[in-house]
């Protein structure tokens, strides 16, 4: 395996970290004390990109090893590193207005799916093979 796929999966740890304590600095900033989880916009569009990127994680990456595994771990860790460039895409533009974060999501989705569907197909290939 690539030391490349392992690369990407510590950036994407540390840029959920960066984001998760964003929104605890945005607790303080907004006055939005826990357990409250609604309050300033301000507040809940930073609360948005950590909750969005949690729930875009679950899938990414299994999807990277899978496709690094069964496809090829190069091209696994470039397009993971396109993944991440959209998620930090996404989260700048939602932090500044809502509608900004379309292209961070378009790139982060149509990357992720890039890697989920190779991975499917490397996997039935490798099936049929064997």
């Amino acid at each position: 395996m690539s030391p490349w796929t392992s690369f990407i999966t510590a950036l994407t740890l540390l840029l959920y970290s960066v984001i998760t304590i964003n929104v605890g600095r945005a607790r303080t900033k907004y006055k939005v004390a826990p357990p409250q989880m609604t309050g300033d916009p301000n507040f809940e569009r930073v609360l948005r990109v950590q909750q969005n990127t949690l729930e875009q994680v679950i899938l990414f990456l299994p999807g990277l090893w899978l496709f690094s595994f069964y496809v090829n771990s190069l091209w696994g860790a470039i397009i993971g590193g396109i993944w991440l460039v959209g998620r930090i895409v996404y989260a700048w533009g939602y932090y500044q207005a809502a509608e900004k974060r379309m292209i961070g999501f378009g790139i982060s989705i149509i990357s992720g799916s890039v890697l989920l569907l190779g991975s499917l197909i490397g996997i039935i290939l490798t099936l049929v093979k064997s």
